[in-house]
């Protein structure tokens, strides 16, 4: 039987495998993001950019009109989201990754209140690039600071975090 280490993720669970990391989606949360991420995240890219377009439509429109305070805010987030897109392009959803393609794993840590901490692994996909897949781990109304510092331990025990 093959050693296997799982720590709770903020839609399910993270199994540290001898070959691989498997993520498994649990419970309500991770089925609705298994029907609007799957396991590509093209689809969330593209209603962001719907979302944007539509800001940016209000925003001339308001703009033409004579309004000035609703532009301005319309386009500060229409930028906002072009940013977080252009930043994502490179990300993955996939549910497994071979522990051989992994290039980098790095833990970024919760700001309180505000975000969760998660890991950022960089990997070689199936053709050859170099993916970003986050792991998110749960956050603070759920035991978030426990479950995070299991997750590192696992990460460093199996030599993925140094």
């Amino acid at each position: 039987m093959e050693s296997e280490n799982t720590f709770k993720t903020k839609t399910g669970f993270c199994h540290i495998l001898p070959d691989k990391i498997v993520l498994t989606r649990d419970g309500v949360v991770g089925n609705v993001a298994k029907v609007t991420v799957g396991n590509n995240i093209a689809r969330i890219l593209l209603i962001y950019g719907a979302i944007t377009i539509g800001l940016f439509y209000f925003g001339y429109e308001a703009f033409k009109s004579g309004q000035i305070l609703q532009p301005i805010l319309f386009g500060l987030i229409g930028l906002y989201l072009i940013y977080g897109i252009l930043s994502s392009l490179n990300n993955s959803a996939t549910p497994i990754i071979d522990r051989k393609k992994i290039k980098d794993l790095k833990l970024k840590k919760a700001v309180k209140g505000l975000t969760r901490s998660r890991f950022e692994v960089l990997f070689e996909d199936e053709n050859g690039k170099i993916k970003k897949r986050l792991i998110m781990l749960p956050g603070s109304l759920t035991d978030g600071q426990n479950e995070t510092e299991k997750a590192v331990e696992i990460m460093r025990e199996e030599q993925l975090l140094k």
